[in-house]
């Protein structure tokens, strides 16, 4: 059976809206069928089948009134994969089982998409999510970094906050999980004050990064697609006073300003990229008072629709060109 590859399958979750909606529009006007998989509606709502034996396999995803061959897919836009909502009726003890089983039949699942375009592979992702090894690279192609400092021990904690002179951040190494979006618990970067460090013993529980204070004259978002840059820039006087995290800001303490990078900064950030073997990335970083670029992290499957939204970037239609383009 001969399927004709025009399908671009589209991973999020169902609470996603406004860039899944502007890739999807941006595929259909280049002609392509965007068919939209949210992973947190699997196994209640979508149903995946994989047939395999000596002759091959098949697979096919039913979702709604829509089903597919993995055969017709030419590309895959990797945006997030959510935990599966299960149903209440589903005893407690079953939940972490099933969830972990779910999640283990989708990554099965995606090796039927091999040949399809992604953006981006997955592994390259997971890779790519390492906020340590994004340092040692980011430093490798020349990138500026803040000092930086991974310790389950408390006493070189509190000797770092005094080589960094008392100006001292925490942040995670993973996003925590969206089921913890109600705690506090150190959920964005924030600033480190001398008495967090006098009782600093539940590093013994957990590592923390620890990183100098970089300070701040614009906070910039730099979103890459396929060799594109679309730079979108924050005064961070405004806000920077309440807060570390123009995520935790108000919206309208958040005025996006289109911007520019020095070509220097650029032929880095395409060096990083090669490194990594992306097509996507979001990267955050500081621009100090005194001009300097500093890098702080990257997201491979960062969020954008704020620039494409406030500063009309053509975000969404660079990623539908990178997914039906065909050099890979």
């Amino acid at each position: 059976m001969h399927h004709e590859r025009d399908v671009v399958l589209l991973i999020s979750h169902s609470g996603d809206y406004f860039t899944i909606d502007r890739v999807a529009q941006a595929l259909l006007r280049r002609g392509a069928q965007p068919f939209r998989l949210d992973t947190d509606k699997f196994p209640m709502t979508v149903q995946i089948q994989a047939n395999f034996s000596n002759f091959g396999s098949n697979h096919t995803l039913k979702y709604g009134d829509r089903s597919l061959n993995t055969e017709e897919v030419q590309a895959v836009w990797m945006r997030r994969i959510w935990e599966p909502q299960l149903s209440k009726d589903l005893a407690p003890k079953f939940q972490a089982a099933c969830t972990t089983e779910s999640l283990a039949a989708l990554d099965g699942f995606w090796d039927s998409l091999r040949e399809a375009r992604w953006v981006d592979d997955l592994q390259r992702i997971n890779a790519a999510e390492n906020k340590l090894r994004q340092l040692r690279v980011a430093s490798e192609v020349g990138l500026v970094i803040p000092q930086t400092l991974v310790t389950n021990n408390p006493q070189e904690a509190r000797e770092f906050f005094h080589r960094v002179k008392r100006k001292m951040v925490a942040k995670l190494l993973r996003p925590l999980s969206y089921s913890m979006e109600g705690s506090s618990f150190f959920m964005y970067t924030s600033a480190v004050k001398e008495e967090d460090l006098v009782d600093a013993e539940t590093l013994r529980y957990c590592p923390v990064v620890f990183q100098e204070q970089i300070p701040k004259q614009q906070e910039l978002r730099v979103v890459y697609v396929n060799g594109k840059l679309f730079v979108g820039a924050l005064n961070a006087s405004g806000y920077a006073a309440s807060t570390q995290d123009w995520r935790r800001a108000t919206k309208e303490a958040c005025v996006w300003q289109a911007d520019e990078l020095p070509d220097e900064i650029v032929s880095c950030i395409h060096a990083f990229m090669a490194k990594f073997g992306l097509v996507f990335g979001a990267f955050d970083f500081i621009q100090t008072p005194s001009g300097e670029y500093v890098f702080l992290e990257i997201n491979p499957t960062g969020e954008w629709g704020m620039l494409e939204r406030d500063l009309e970037y053509p975000i969404a239609d660079a990623i539908a060109s990178a997914l039906l383009s065909t050099s890979t």
